[in-house]
């Protein structure tokens, strides 16, 4: 089964006299961005060469490498993450031997991150997919679009 693009469906209702201008779930802004993350995600696996790694552990991966030594609390803040979902990401981080973890010495509550050797060489290695990944997520649009459509995606983010 194909599925039809958002407005195949509405030119398909409209045919067949259902567009009353109901509520169409292929315009709405929840329904499209979650088009787009699924898309997105499948570009990622596709492309990353990594099939044990998430865009979230990516995410926290290239963030410390970004931000070096920090909290796992900040990490997450850093990274849009709950905590329990950073929680998950660290676990496993850690278990493939990517990231070390140490109580922080001011405040032994506190969790300190950083890359391994090993997550740094992944880093290293995997940083040029990222950019790779977004070029191919953003294909359909101009140049142009893709400025105005990281923009507001910006915006909307908050």
């Amino acid at each position: 089964m194909t599925l039809k693009a958002p407005d195949e469906v509405q030119s398909t209702l409209r045919e067949q006299g259902k567009d009353n201008g109901a509520y169409v779930l292929e315009e709405q802004a929840g329904h499209l961005l979650r088009r787009v993350h699924q898309r997105h995600t499948a570009i990622f696996q596709a492309m990353i060469g990594d099939d044990q790694l998430t865009p979230l552990q990516f995410a926290a991966l290239m963030k410390l490498a970004d931000v070096g030594e920090t909290s796992q609390n900040l990490l997450g803040r850093l990274t849009a993450m709950d905590a329990a979902t950073m929680q998950g990401v660290i676990k496993r981080l850690s278990a493939r031997g990517l990231i070390k973890r140490r109580p922080d010495k001011v405040d032994r509550r506190r969790l300190l991150l950083r890359l391994s050797k090993r997550g740094e060489t992944l880093v290293g290695d995997l940083s040029h997919r990222g950019a790779a990944i977004t070029n191919q997520t953003l294909d359909p649009l101009t140049i142009s679009e893709r400025k105005t459509f990281l923009k507001l995606l910006k915006r909307l983010s908050g």
